[in-house]
């Protein structure tokens, strides 16, 4: 298939990079589960492939794919969300360089620029992604190689507006860099409203059953994808074959897993926002929420992480969190069964102390594709 030809999004999450096997005919990709490559001569590299470090068929097929979905020129695959955000700060930064960061994001991201990163002499500002007079002051000029965004945002679910914030970003000679993870590239597509550089923990949505630990980077600009290129291979945090082939299985039914979490995560919010003991939501496909018209503007729908604040503090919540039953208590998210942590405790306990610290009230859902009812009964329970 020729996949410049414009298909559909669940079209090409099934083939692109999904090619018959030339040999069998096989449809699902296999797994090439091997380091090297037997060499036609000296220098004779078969179809380019000579160190599975470098390059690998089943990556090959899954960056193929990523690309096509995200409406990029090339993707990469990784074996962390991690490790492919520090191979793209170390691609594209220096020591001394400057990274304008969210205020409101996963507390891994922010451990990799302050505690790893920081000491290699890359500076940070947070500032509010959902004020993009904020972004422009915290722009140095000549220095601000990279604005970060999140949209939504982990844990708070706030939004930042795109296409604004790209053109902010490159009057500044930087460049955009979006972690579409939250809403997948079946209801975000960052790079066709001017970001630069794509970010997916694909551990999450994409692989979409908790049975996978993987990222991905997508870039539009072929310069750009030269140099992720070169420290992909250089820096060596690959996603192996077995990871690649998981993801990919993933994102075929990336399309109908989004609309069904979806669907889920609308009901759990009205649930919430009618229980005495919440005393607010989360969640961008609530009118009231003040970042709902641009991600109304640059959102298929809205996806299905839900946030939100209790009666009680920190002890409630964490109470809530310990009596669930059908909402796992766990970390990660994207995966078809729910889950629900608390982010103060859990995935974010790496900011407390710092601008970014999270309320300790807060509780965040994966929203999964279980029976609804079933659902809304166990949130009813745990928070009885």
């Amino acid at each position: 298939m020729n996949y410049d030809h414009q298909y559909g999004f669940e079209t090409l999450a099934i083939h692109a990079g999904n090619e018959p096997d030339p040999t069998t005919g096989a449809v699902v990709p296999p797994i090439y589960a091997t380091s090297t490559y037997k060499q036609d001569g000296v220098g004779g590299l078969r179809n380019g492939y000579e160190y599975s470090r470098s390059a690998n068929p089943t990556r090959t097929a899954l960056e193929e794919c990523l690309a096509a979905i995200e409406a990029g020129k090339r993707g990469f695959a990784f074996a962390s969300g991690l490790a492919a955000e520090d191979t793209l700060i170390r691609s594209v930064c220096v020591p001394g360089d400057h990274v304008v960061f969210p205020d409101d994001a996963y507390g891994g991201t922010f451990r990799l620029f302050s505690k790893v990163l920081g000491n290699w002499g890359v500076e940070m500002t947070p500032a509010a992604v959902t004020h993009p007079d904020a972004i422009r002051a915290a722009i140095r000029p000549g220095k601000t190689k990279v604005v970060w965004l999140e949209t939504p945002t982990n844990p708070l679910l706030n939004v930042a507006d795109i296409a604004i914030i790209a053109q902010l970003a490159h009057d500044a000679g930087a460049l955009l860099v979006v972690d579409n993870t939250f809403a997948s590239p079946y209801l975000q597509q960052p790079l066709e409203l001017g970001a630069d550089v794509v970010v997916h923990s694909t551990t999450k949505y994409m692989g979409g059953h908790s049975d996978v630990v993987g990222g991905a980077l997508i870039v539009r600009d072929q310069e750009l994808a030269d140099k992720i290129a070169f420290h992909q291979n250089a820096i060596g945090a690959v996603a192996g074959p077995f990871d690649s082939w998981l993801v990919l299985r993933g994102i075929k039914t990336l399309g109908v897993r989004m609309d069904r979490h979806s669907d889920n995560a609308e009901k759990v919010v009205e649930f919430l926002q009618r229980h005495q003991s919440v005393t607010s939501v989360l969640y961008p496909g609530i009118d009231g929420h003040p970042g709902h018209e641009t991600a109304a503007k640059q959102m298929k729908r809205y996806g299905g992480i839900v946030s939100f604040r209790v009666t009680g503090g920190e002890e409630h919540a964490i109470d809530i969190c310990n009596k669930a039953d059908v909402f796992t208590l766990g970390e990660s998210l994207g995966g078809v069964e729910s889950l629900i942590e608390h982010p103060g405790k859990m995935t974010h306990a790496s900011v407390a102390g710092t601008p970014l610290e999270v309320p300790a009230d807060l509780i965040r859902l994966s929203v999964g594709i279980e029976t609804i009812d079933d659902l809304l009964a166990d949130l009813d329970r745990a928070m009885a």
